[in-house]
Formats: C-alpha cells, structure tokens, sequence
C-alpha cells in the first residue's frame, strides 16, 4: 500500500489517487440529476469524477457526476439523489458543491503533477481540475477514471462558458426573469430607489429637503446612461445645466446630517479640454460652490478622492495578493504558509488600505458632525471610491443604516442605483476593454420583472432567515411627545456624538494652548513655530477620534471604527471559512446567535398563549422566530461553510493556540483567539 506522503516507480502512467484512499461507496442504483431553476438547461457532464476532501492532505476522495449548465458547475454525488442527509440550513439556490458560473476565478488543468492555467481552445486535456472560486473556494476533481469523450466535454465546456467573453443578454439573469413566477415581492422593506418618491422619502427623512431636490432630468436616461433615472441635487442646479454637462460637474446629493450638513459626490470634469471650455466649466463650478457654501453659516470642503486615496489599480492589486493567501489548495500549503502568516498578510497592503479608507472615512464624519461643514467627494466617475466612503459614512452616522433593511437600502441607492460597475469590477462579462462599467438594465419597459437580491425568501427559509438577524438589537426609543419640541435637536446632538463639545478645543496634539504658551517663552520662538507648524486637519481629526474612544459608546448614535494598525484585523469567518481546521465545531459566536433566537421563540411562544387567553381572536401581526431547538450541530463560520465533516485535526497547532488544552477550552475561547466579529475586510 502507498503511504500519502510516498512516491511508486511511474512505469507508463501517473495515478493521482490511490485505490486505498479513495472511499468508495455502494453504486448509485439511481441516476442523479442536477436540480434545475427555472430558465437553466444542462449543457455538459461527465461521470466516474472524484472530487477530493482537503482536510488531512491526503487524495480521499468523493465519486459522482460533474455537470455544467448555464448557471452553475455542480458535483452531485450518491448523497444528493436523496434527502435524508440535507442540512437544515441552507441555500436554496446554491449548493454546498454548486459553483456559478460568474463565480469562477481561475481554472486549472494538472498534467504531470504540473498545474497550467486553461483557458481558451485545449489541445490536451488533464486528469486533474482545480477551480479557485471567487468566493475563495477551492473545488479539487479527478478526471483520471472518467470516459475520455466525457472529460474533452466537461471540461471544454466549463473552461467556455466561465471564462470566455459574453454579451450582457447570455447571462442566466435573463433566462431566469423570463421564466421565474412573478407571484413574489422582493421590496422586503428595502427602499430601491427606482421612483421619484424614494428619493423624496429620504429627503422627508434626513431633513435634506430644504436645500436640495429630487430631479427626473435623467427619465429615460436622456443624460447619461452612468446616471440613475432619479437623484437629488442642490436646489440652485438647474436642468439646463445637468443637460449641457450631460451630469459632470454637477454635485449629487447622497445624504444630510441632523445639522444640516451634506454628503455630496461628483464626477469629475475630462481632464483635456480646449481653454474655453474649461473657463466656462470652472465658472459654473464657482457658481455652484458659492451656492453651497456660505460662510460663517455653511462651509464646504472638496475632497478628491483620486488623489487622496490608492488608485483603483493598486487596490486591485493589493487585494490579488490578499487574496492568494486563501487560495490553499491543500492543509499541506495551509500549515506551510502559517508559519509566515503574518508577513504575507503585511506585504500584500491589503490591511492598510483598509485602514486608509476608514481613515478617510472618519474625517469626512468630522467635518460633517463637528465642523458643520459640507463635504464633496470627488471622482472621475464618482462610481468607485465615492462608493465606499458615502456608504461608511452613513452607517458611522445614521443608525437607520445600521439596521437590516436601511442597510440594504443603503447598498441599494449608493451602489446599485449609484452606478457602480460591478459587470467590470467583477468581471462577469470577461471582456479585456472597460467599456462595459456604465452598462444600464431598464426594466420598467420590458418584459422581464428582475428579482432583487434583498428578497431572503429565494435563497433561504424562514429557519434560515432567522440568522439575518441581530437577537439582541434593541430599536432606538422614541420621545415623549411633550420632550419632542424642547428636547429634539439637542437629543439628536448626544445621540450623534455623546459628550462631545460643540465649540472645538484648544488643544493641539499632546499640548494645550498654555503649555504651548509657556514652551514659547522658555524656549523661544523658534521651537513655538515648529510645534504651530504641525498640521492642524490632523490634530482636529485625532482629537475628535480620541474624544469618542474615550466616551461611553451610543449604539444608535455616531459608531467610529478602530483604526490603529493591529486592530484591523482579517475577517475570519469571511477569509478562513475554508480551511477545516479553523472551524469550532458546535461553538463559536453561531452557536450563542442559535441559543438565543431558541430562548426568543420560547418567551414569543409563551407570550402568544397567555394574548390566547385574553382573545379568542388572534391577530395575524404576531410572527415568531423559527423554532430552533431541534437545529443541526453549526460550526461557527455558519453560514459560510455547512458542517459535513469532521476534522481529522481537532485544533489548529499555530503560534498562536498551541497552549489550548481541547477543543471545549477551543470553543470556550473562540473570541480571545479568533474574533470574528470585530475584523474588518
């Protein structure tokens, strides 16, 4: 028998999995088929494929079928003809072996222990297939048992329709609209964004509408395709000006403080233009800004992202490296690369990236809650950058964005509605040019009705759903009405930022003004006009930093992030979620989540009995939480990894946790060693 670790002789050909280690079990007497959603077809398949489990880096291996439709790559094997092993939770779309098309990362073909990229026309085709996944998966398949004109299909097939260009119409989306039933509602209490009344709402909402308007220049996209249909801005742009400039130049409202300050993005004007035309750009921007600004009472400050912040394209490439790290295509590279873990995390500048744009974050919330003054993001497309800041200023800020639905509407009208390229940042469409970023989809005069992502019943059951969300929130509390009118704006005030005092402090960085004043005269001036020279943007936006961390913290009000290099950390049950070995099986922050919705629908339960005692009637308002105490055993990077297995290692041998006792200490410990609600990705 050949050991793992052993090498035989190689007369004519190269097995890849021993016949000893492959568990094999009873034929399959039925013939399993792919379960199919409404618009996919089968393309190609291919049987006798194993696909092996990367748990203890041996070649064990699973048999079944490899097949390939126009929505997913799937594995099926003896366990999915039945029902009985299915897990509780769990997606209803996608699989545990299910990989979508749009997924894909990377293909590889191994021939002779050599991995090679595939892509493109094959000339020969491997014994091995290795399929990173976007997702950070990694699906492992032997071919060496299929039939050879099975292999040349499935293989042929998979590298095509994942990896070679498409047009936007072949996608499965419009397959699955045209054939999906309509009978389902998808708003959830999502704001989409998609009518004038939305925008007109949230105006009411953040108290924006007394200084901007919701505008229909753009119905039927008659501006620009890279605009919404509706937006919102400044009440002294006219409709001329958003036509004549085809939507550049023009600041788009994105939301208000409690203090009248605004959040606001544009796109750049092109950079080469004739002379003329820049001087009458640059007066209609004056014009505007003098608008906006009006000091003492409103100021404004322009920030253009492009140069502040990493160029897209080192933020590519900071998160290809990132990535790499979670790309193991087995425990043998995993327990090699932990060694250097943290070196390799540090090179690839993904965590400082992350850093700089919280950091960038936190000051636009400082001039928007402190300083009273307007903020304008700024760049070139206003699609990208602007994105992300808007979006983590306004959770930072507003609690309603910090809920399930506001944080749903928050993605929507931000980055949906807001334009962001998400074809070409994720590459769906596989095409090497960019001119695909500003590609718009009107639903409105078509015949299909596409369902939104923020309807959870598609994917998941209601037992499912109950995971969404947080058992221990607890919903901001309303007012008096008699406080209401004495009391609001000043309860708004600590609620934003408790404690904090209006009128900015003298301080400057580690010495007060008087300190300053005494160093001047003992050491001339000289040594005061260094310490004066410091800069002053800095030390505002450290103190206002420092002032909050120090405060007891308000949940429903202003929520800053930490930002000092060892506490952003990498999300592990995002990044991780792969590696067996960092699972804690029936524990973990899941397993308390589960605990606790259990004691909500007993205490729901008996609340509903004792209402049925007074009524005989009950009203159809009351909805409990799934019951859950009947649940399968989760691990805790529930929902991204199901439990299937078990471990062969019990605990995770690093640097770090090599003093842990067994696996209850592992568990009881879960948060001191792992913590994987506090990172950031």
């Amino acid at each position: 028998m050949l050991g793992s670790g052993a090498k035989a002789a190689k007369p004519s050909f190269v097995s890849y999995i021993s016949p000893e280690e492959i568990h094999i079990k009873e034929p399959i007497e039925k013939e399993v088929n792919p379960h199919l959603l409404p618009g996919e077809l089968l393309l190609c398949e291919a049987s006798t494929v194993y696909k092996y489990i990367q748990e203890d880096g041996s070649n064990r291996g699973t048999c079944g079928k490899l097949v390939c439709t126009n929505f997913k790559i799937a594995f099926l094997d003896d366990d999915s003809a039945s029902d009985d092993n299915e897990p509780q939770f769990k997606n209803k779309i996608v699989g545990e072996n299910d990989i979508t098309l749009q997924c894909v990362d990377q293909i590889y073909g191994v021939y002779d222990e050599k991995k090679k990229l595939l892509t493109g026309q094959l000339r020969k085709y491997p014994e091995k297939l290795i399929i990173y996944c976007k997702d950070l998966r990694v699906f492992n398949f032997c071919l060496r048992y299929t039939k050879e004109e099975e292999v040349k299909r499935i293989v042929s097939g998979i590298v095509h329709h994942s990896q070679t260009p498409k047009l936007l119409k072949r996608l499965f989306l419009f397959s699955y609209a045209s054939a999906a039933p309509n009978d389902t509602d998808g708003r959830n209490q999502t704001v989409m964004f998609d009518t004038l009344e939305d925008w007109r709402d949230e105006l009411e909402r953040t108290k924006g509408n007394v200084k901007y308007k919701a505008v229909t220049t753009n119905e039927g996209y008659r501006v620009s395709e890279k605009l919404p249909l509706y937006f919102v801005v400044p009440i002294c742009v006219s409709e001329e000006s958003i036509l004549k400039y085809q939507g550049r130049g023009i600041p788009i409202w994105c939301w208000s403080c409690h203090n009248g300050a605004a959040l606001l993005k544009m796109s750049a004007f092109p950079k080469e233009q004739d002379d003329s035309t820049s001087q009458m750009q640059k007066a209609f921007l004056d014009g505007i800004y003098k608008t906006i600004s009006k000091p003492p009472y409103e100021l404004l400050k322009m920030d253009d992202l492009s140069s502040s912040l990493p160029s897209l394209q080192d933020i590519q490439t900071a998160y290809t490296r990132f990535k790499q790290l979670f790309l193991i295509d087995n425990s043998t590279d995993f327990w090699a690369t932990d060694v250097k873990w943290f070196s390799l995390l540090e090179s690839t500048n993904w965590l400082e990236i992350i850093r700089r744009v919280l950091k960038k974050a936190i000051e636009v919330a400082e001039c928007l809650e402190r300083q009273h003054t307007n903020v304008l993001l700024i760049e070139e497309s206003a699609t990208d950058l602007c994105c992300v800041i808007s979006s983590l200023v306004q959770v930072m800020m507003d609690s309603y964005s910090r809920t399930k639905s506001g944080f749903q509407s928050l993605i929507q009208k931000e980055w949906v509605i807001g334009g962001h390229g998400f074809l070409d940042r994720c590459n769906h469409l596989h095409k090497s040019d960019k001119e695909e970023s500003g590609e718009s989809l009107n639903t409105q005069s078509g015949p299909f009705r596409f369902l939104t992502v923020w309807d959870w019943s598609v994917q998941f059951d209601p037992k499912a759903q109950a995971f969404l969300n947080n058992p221990l929130y607890a919903e901001k509390p309303k007012p008096d009405k008699s406080q209401r009118k004495t009391a609001r704006f000043k309860h708004q005030r600590q609620l934003s930022l408790p404690l904090t005092p209006t009128k900015s402090s003298t301080k400057r960085g580690f010495f007060r003004e008087e300190t300053d004043h005494l160093i001047k005269n003992i050491l001339g001036r000289r040594i005061g006009k260094f310490i004066n020279s410091s800069d002053e943007p800095s030390n505002s936006f450290r103190e206002f930093y420092d002032s909050w961390h120090s405060k007891p913290v308000d949940y429903h009000g202003l929520l800053l992030p930490h930002i000092d290099g060892p506490e952003i950390k990498v999300w592990a049950q995002r990044y991780l979620r792969w590696i067996p070995e960092a699972q804690l099986h029936g524990g973990g922050t899941i397993a308390t989540a589960a605990k606790i919705l259990d004691l909500m629908e007993e205490v729901q339960s008996l609340q509903v009995k004792m209402d049925e005692e007074h009524s005989q009637a009950i009203s159809g308002d009351v909805h409990s939480v799934p019951l859950l105490r009947n649940s399968a055993r989760l691990s805790s990077l529930f929902p991204f990894a199901l439990l299937q297995r078990q471990s062969i290692k019990p605990a995770l041998p690093t640097s770090t946790w090599k003093d842990l006792e067994d696996e209850d200490d592992l568990v009881k410990r879960d948060d001191e060693f792992v913590d994987l609600s506090g990172g950031m990705s």
